[in-house]
């Protein structure tokens, strides 16, 4: 069984190819990727604009903003959960450290 993000991220794909006028995720699809990413952007400053004034409940929408809108921009670019999920997974039992120090400059 699927989980709410799972859900949600089937119903951002679906939607995508929808009408403007009647679907959020298609108007922001029809403004383009920039569009997507920015909005991606907008809501991670919210968010830590929510955490550095201790605002728990403002933090926890302003963190689901920022997942919605980073699905759809995972959707705009041909991605999905499963991507991030095998990487991740990948990422398994590796020092954060380690794995910044091994990413190409």
């Amino acid at each position: 069984m699927a989980d709410s993000l799972d859900a949600l991220e089937q119903l951002i794909r679906t939607r995508r190819t929808g009408d403007p006028a009647s679907s959020y995720v298609a108007r922001l699809t029809a403004k383009g990727r920039a569009k997507i990413a920015q909005k991606v952007g907008e809501e991670a400053v919210e968010a830590a604009i929510a955490a550095v004034q201790d605002d728990a409940p403002g933090l926890v929408g302003e963190a689901a903003d920022l997942v919605f809108h980073l699905l759809v921009l995972l959707a705009d670019m041909g991605l999905s959960l499963d991507d991030i999920r095998a990487e991740l997974t990948r990422r398994e039992g590796v020092s954060g450290l380690d794995e910044k120090a091994a990413r190409p400059a």
